[in-house]
């Protein structure tokens, strides 16, 4: 270990020691709640880009393992731990987690204080951020840390879209499910495959006239990383399509599909990361507790960020009439939206969890359910 510190845009510094690769990393620093599931996360393409500061005190305390990837590759820049720990001997355990970050190429700081660090992004927002040795001088830090790209514009899924089309049990009994690969997790594809869906998955620049050629049964849009405003070209695919298939969306998918039939998205201040979001199913009264992991939302019918009703509220939209399905019980953001002139709904958090609690898993199955009917 050597000492180490986070710098924040706006000149906060928070020191501890670098425990992983001894390299620098800039990018927006975001905080993730959830207790368990620190490999799930960095290897989440949906975190690309960013730096995650997890709550949770102690980090790495059952391992890593092949079992736990979300991708093929670590896609967070760095890692902020109170404590970060390399144990290897966990049941399940196939190496230990900060030894593999080092393997990796991804930096890591230890001994922060994290509850400071995440009262001051919840007061200020996210923001961006980097992880330096403590022999960079602060100035040049702050260089680095400024000229790294704003999250609120960019455009990261084709940086985590597959090449070429990826076709998965072309033999399998149900359905043929096209997605739009914005950076689909590895748990979102096992819950469909092991449904019976014949799954494709296509880059994020795929046109709506190639869908329509693999003649699928359903389009699905999955999470991924960046600013859904900065994706028009998926926006322009998704509305060429909806009323012609079903449509479903999730998370980054959800807000994109909302952008299609005419909704806004915004930023939010600091995002909701973790496992322990409760969500209001309005037509069952239904709570969830799920998993989440994103940096913008959908606006209401009058553009307001939050909606301090539990009724059925419903948007005007360029497909005919929306209706609010779950709410976010914590800040009152939209979590999910059903179209109800055409076939499409959308949800904001991750019915697959990987981490987190398994309430939502359902919505595959009703999802496979509409498009059978």
């Amino acid at each position: 270990m050597a000492p180490g510190y986070l710098l924040l845009e706006d000149g906060a510094r928070f020191d501890g020691e670098l425990c992983a690769a001894p390299i620098a990393a800039t990018g927006e620093v975001v905080f993730n709640t959830a207790m368990s599931g620190y490999q799930e996360s960095v290897t989440d393409p949906s975190y690309r880009g960013q730096i995650i500061v997890f709550t949770y005190p102690l980090i790495g305390n059952y391992g890593v393992s092949a079992a736990a990837m979300e991708s093929d590759a670590i896609h967070a820049r760095a890692v902020i731990m109170r404590e970060g720990v390399d144990r290897e001997d966990a049941a399940g355990a196939e190496g230990g987690w900060l030894t593999w970050l080092r393997d990796c190429g991804i930096p890591a700081l230890t001994g922060v204080d994290t509850r400071a660090l995440v009262r001051h992004i919840r007061d200020k927002g996210a923001m961006r951020g980097g992880v330096f040795g403590a022999e960079v001088d602060e100035s040049a830090a702050r260089e680095r840390v400024m000229a790294e790209p704003p999250m609120t514009g960019a455009d990261l899924a084709r940086e985590v879209t597959p090449p070429e089309p990826v076709i998965l049990d072309p033999e399998a009994p149900g359905p043929r499910v096209v997605a739009l690969d914005t950076g689909i997790k590895g748990s979102i594809v096992r819950n469909l495959r092991e449904r019976g869906v014949r799954l494709e998955l296509h880059p994020c620049d795929t046109d709506a006239d190639a869908i329509r050629a693999r003649e699928p049964d359903a389009v699905f849009l999955a999470n991924g990383p960046g600013d859904p405003a900065a994706l028009d070209y998926v926006v322009e695919t998704v509305r060429d399509l909806v009323g012609e298939v079903p449509v479903w969306g999730i998370c980054l998918g959800h807000q994109l599909l909302c952008r299609a039939v005419g909704l806004e998205t915004f930023k939010l201040p600091f995002g909701h990361r973790g496992a322990n979001h409760p969500v209001k199913d309005l037509a069952t009264g239904r709570i969830d507790i799920t998993s989440q992991n994103h940096g913008f939302a959908v606006r209401g019918p009058n553009g307001e960020a939050r909606l301090d009703t539990d009724e059925l509220v419903r948007w005007d939209t360029d497909f005919g009439a929306a209706q609010l399905a779950q709410i976010n019980l914590y800040d009152r953001t939209v979590e999910g939206l059903e179209l109800l002139d055409v076939r499409a709904s959308t949800i904001q958090y991750h019915p697959e969890a990987g981490p987190g609690p398994h309430d939502a898993v359902y919505l595959f199955d009703r999802f496979l359910e509409r498009v059978a009917a």
